[in-house]
Order: structure tokens, then sequence, then C-alpha cells
């Protein structure tokens, strides 16, 4: 169906360019160099770390500290990406990052110690902010706006695809060369798939935001002191601590409790199908709930499934129900953080506030599984892990409730 646009929306369809001005190739871009960048600079590490372990003599724990402080970088550069997607638009930022990826995944398959591994990953972390899911949605958030909802979901479903296609491919090139030239191959992978994507698809001209609530009330920095602001960062900082947390705990969880590693394997995966059906379902909630009641709906509803998993403890078919559901909370998650900033206070600095309001949910995402592991034992284990988790939950709801901007006077 085509939608006709009001004059001030439209940009002038050229060559190259879809309807009121949006790049025509974006989206579908977007949706491969998200699988591609998830798939090989996130989701191919946890398989090839015991292969690094084993061939290098390496800690896993250490090996894991940098990848880790990969996601740490990724959160602390998002603030200076945002900034500049608001000026210069995601081409320059999305290519660069590209081809730091590149650099970075070569710097990591040639280390020659420990040091050099790390470095390589650091620069991982900067390749991760100006590629993963930030720049991209505040690509499509300015191009697609006032229907950036549909084109966001899009591109989150494709990226929910990123482990499930290269997490095998990684496993057949292991099991046929080594991890160093494994990594090599994912490397040459990504320079081929996303370097000319985002430098040829993301040329059309960057539109000026539109002038939203943020303008009118004084602009980026009012909003960044708000209080509002600060209980949705506090929000989502804690959200995300616990979700990353159970996600990673899910299988500890159900294999202290019996079950084998297959069958906590599929509960993990099943989990990951819910989080993809949660996406398609979050149009309809947006059109049918308030800003502010779907954050704390939202947010609510995943400390109560954390909260169940830690509880119950059988049969396994009700766990996996569980895992579904939790997973289908965690989708829609990801495109409520996504929406934020542009249902409170529009898309005029969007880049620059999703930017800072996303580096201390990152943050405690990237120690989410240290500190998850770490409180599971004097705990007495991970059912009283995930009832903690889901206190925190609890906390972040009651947090969500403050997160309404005040009424601007007309």
């Amino acid at each position: 169906m085509v939608h006709t646009l009001p004059h001030r929306h439209a940009g002038g369809a050229g060559p190259g360019r879809g309807f009121g001005g949006r790049p025509r190739a974006a989206l579908p871009a977007l949706c491969v160099t998200q699988i591609t960048s998830w798939g090989i600079l996130y989701y191919a590490f946890p398989v090839l770390n015991p292969a690094i372990t084993a061939d290098t003599g390496w800690s896993a724990g250490a090996t894991t500290a940098a990848f880790s402080a990969a996601l740490l970088v990724s959160a602390l550069t998002g603030i200076y990406v945002g900034r500049v997607l608001d000026h210069r638009g995601p081409r320059r930022v999305m290519t660069a990052g590209s081809v730091l990826g590149v650099l970075s995944l070569l710097t990591v398959a040639a280390a020659p110690n420990l040091a050099v591994f790390s470095a390589g990953w650091l620069l991982a972390g900067a390749a991760m902010a100006a590629t993963f899911y930030q720049p991209a949605f505040a690509a499509l958030t300015r191009w697609w706006a006032p229907d950036h909802i549909h084109a966001l979901t899009v591109v989150t479903l494709a990226g929910g695809l990123a482990s499930t296609l290269y997490a095998p491919l990684t496993a057949v090139l292991a099991d046929h060369m080594s991890w160093r030239a494994t990594y090599t191959a994912l490397a040459a992978i990504l320079a081929l798939v996303t370097i000319p994507a985002h430098a040829l698809a993301l040329k059309a001209p960057w539109p000026p935001a539109a002038k939203g609530p943020a303008h009118a009330a004084g602009g980026r920095e009012s909003v960044v002191r708000s209080r509002a602001f600060g209980m949705l960062a506090a929000t989502f900082t804690l959200s995300g601590f616990a979700m990353y947390a159970v996600v990673m705990g899910l299988v500890p969880l159900l294999l202290q409790r019996g079950y084998t590693t297959t069958q906590a394997a599929w509960a993990l995966g099943l989990g990951g199908a819910g989080q993809t059906l949660g996406r398609t379902l979050y149009a309809t909630l947006a059109r049918r709930t308030g800003t502010t009641t779907r954050t704390t709906a939202l947010v609510g509803l995943g400390g109560l499934t954390t909260a169940a998993l830690g509880v119950i403890a059988g049969p396994y078919a009700l766990l996996v129900a569980l895992a579904v559901v939790a997973g289908t909370v965690r989708g829609n998650l990801t495109l409520l953080q996504a929406t934020a900033v542009t249902d409170r206070w529009g898309t005029t600095h969007y880049g620059r506030l999703s930017g800072l309001l996303a580096a201390p949910a990152h943050t405690a995402a990237a120690l989410a599984p240290f500190a998850g592991a770490a409180l599971a034992a004097p705990l007495g284990g991970y059912p009283a892990l995930f009832v903690l988790l889901a206190a925190l939950s609890a906390v972040a709801a009651v947090t969500s409730l403050g997160t309404r901007p005040p009424r601007l006077p007309t």
C-alpha cells in the first residue's frame, strides 16, 4: 500500500530514492549489514573462544574479559557516534565502522599475545558502536519518520537472524581451519558485505530533523538534565542488566535443576524465537498503549517471567513456555528502547540522546554475565539469582513511572 505523505515530508523522489525522499536501498541494506555485523563481530566469539584458549593457553576469563571490554568501549563510543549521526548522517559513520571492524578482526587473528588480542577487541568495540543497532536506528528514525516503527521492526527482525546464520557458519569454518584463519575469513566477509553496502546504500541526503518536543523544551541539554531522561536511563539500565543476566543464566539454571545440556539449549533457542515473535507485535502494542504505560508494562512483564523461571522447577514444557514468553518480552523491549527518545522528545537530537541513554544500559549488559555468575554462588544458586533479577526489574518498572516528560504549554 502506498501512503501519500504531506508535502513537507517529500524530499523529491530521485534515482535510488523511495517515495518521500527515503533511500530505497537503505532498509534492505541495513538488514543485511546488521545480520553480518552482529554475526561476525559478536556471535562468532563464543563459538571460537574454546579454540582460542586451547591454542594459545590464554585463560577463558582473560579472553572473555577482552570481549567484554569491547562491549564497554561500544557503550562509551556510542555517545560520540550519536552526536556525529545527528549532524552528518549514517553513511560515513557506518562505512568507517565497517572498515574498523575488518581491521580489528585482522588484529585479533594475528595477535601474538594477549595484549594485542585485547587491543584488537578494543578496536572492535568502536566498530560495534558505529555499525550495530544504534546508528541503524538513527538512520531509519530520521528517514522513515513518522512511520519509523515499521522500519525498526524489520531491521531488528533481520538482526535476530545473526546468530542463526553466523554461529553455524563460524563452527563449520572452525572445523576446517584454525581460529585465526576463521577470523580472517570472517573479516573478508565483513568487508565484502558491509563496506560497499554502507557506502552505496546510505548516500541519500540527510534530512533536517523535525522540530519536536526536544526543540520546544529548550534543546538537547535540557532534555539530558530532565528528571524524565534520568529515570528512563535508570529504567533501561536496571532492566537491561536483568535481561542479559537472565539470557546468560538460563542454561546454568536448567542444568542446576537436572535438565540436560540439550534441553537447556533448546529452551534458550526457543526463547530466541519468542524474541522474534515479540518484535512483530510491537507496532500493534505501540498503537494501543501510551508511552509510559507501555514501558512500565513491558519492564514489569520481564520481571514476572524472570521470577517465574526462578521459582518454578518444572515440568520442562512449562519452563520452555516461560522462556518463550520471556523472549517475547525481550523482543518488545528492544523496540521500546529504539523508540523511547522519539516517543518523548521527537527526532531533533535522536542520535545524541539515544547514545547517552544507551551508554549505561549497554555497560550494564556488558557486565551482566560476569556479575550474574559471581552472584549465583553466594546466593545459593541460579533460582535465587533469578528472584533477585526479578526484583531489579520491579524497581525498573517503578522508575519507569517517572519517564513521562512534563507537558509543554501550547
